[in-house]
Order: structure tokens, then sequence, then C-alpha cells
């Protein structure tokens, strides 16, 4: 056997493992990072909506690799007047700051006047959830390759259940 033939052999069998333990996570990444994509792990203003507990703990561990929730401060009410600073005022401020929306160009003609239009959000988000789709599919027919033609289907097993039991360990730390 040429040496190039023996590197390409050994290259496929670090694929071949490294994929497998990898597959739960690429599993779990694609299947949150999809519902993550319609905002279904958060609230949103004047919404009613509250997410699932499991969702909105799945999401933490996607975006912030924990499970603790940070706990939020309160924000201030429109009527409670701000503290006074020991600096400048705030709308001297405001003032000296540029306007960053006068500066942007126009996309279209607004919706009212001053305002930015608005933007069709969904085909994007159709499209993340096709490659969210795509992934999940690409890595279940991997896992499917992986069984089907390794003769060693106990020891993809086994790596296949570290990549399960590994992530879930180091939530403990």
């Amino acid at each position: 056997m040429s040496s190039n033939h023996r590197f390409l052999k050994i290259l496929r069998t670090i694929h071949l493992y490294l994929g497998v333990f990898m597959a739960p996570a690429l599993m779990f990444f694609a299947i949150t990072g999809g519902l993550q994509t319609f905002s279904l792990h958060e609230t949103t203003r004047g919404s009613s909506y509250t997410p699932p507990a499991w969702l909105a703990t799945l999401a933490m561990l996607h975006k912030k690799q924990t499970i603790a929730a940070p706990v939020r401060k309160p924000r201030p009410s429109e009527n409670t007047a701000p503290a006074a600073a020991a600096g400048p005022s705030n709308a001297s401020l405001a003032n000296a700051l540029p306007d960053v929306h006068a500066a942007a160009p126009s996309r279209g003609p607004p919706d009212s006047e001053g305002a930015r239009p608005k933007k069709n959000l969904l085909p994007m988000k159709m499209f993340f959830a096709l490659v969210a789709l795509s992934l999940c599919a690409s890595t279940l027919t991997g896992l499917y390759m992986a069984y089907r033609y390794s003769r060693k289907p106990v020891l993809v097993s086994s790596i296949l259940l570290a990549g399960l039991v590994v992530p879930l360990l180091l939530l403990l730390f």
C-alpha cells in the first residue's frame, strides 16, 4: 500500500470518528438555531407569548453555553425622570453626538414620515430554517453511513455516546 493511500485512509478514519463524535452537537445547534431564527425562545415587547422553559433553556445553552439565565435589570419606566448627573445634561450630550439615522442611506420610501422602511425578514428566516433542516439531514445521513460502512459498529456507537455524554458532563463545571 502506497504512503498516499495510507494517508488518505487515516484521514477518512479521523473524519469518520470526529464526525460521529460531533454529530450530537451539530444536531443540537441546528435544531436550536432553527428555532431561534423564528424568535421562539424569547418574549417580544407588546406580545403575550411566553416561550416554554425548555426552549428558553436550550436557547441559553446555544447562545451562552450555560443553562443559568442571567438576571435582567428592570427597564426604567418612561414616566420617571432620570437622576441628575454630575456631568453635562442629557440634552447637551444628545446634541453633541452625530445623528446616525440622518447619515444612513435611504432604501426606499419610508412607511411614515421620518421612519425607516420595514424589511421583509421572512425570506431570510426561511433560508436559515432550510439550512438548519439540511444540516440535520446531512448529520443523520452521515451517521447512517458511519454505521453502514464501518466494520466497527460498537466503536461507532461508543464514540456517538461519548459525543452525547461529554457535553452533558461539561455542563456540571
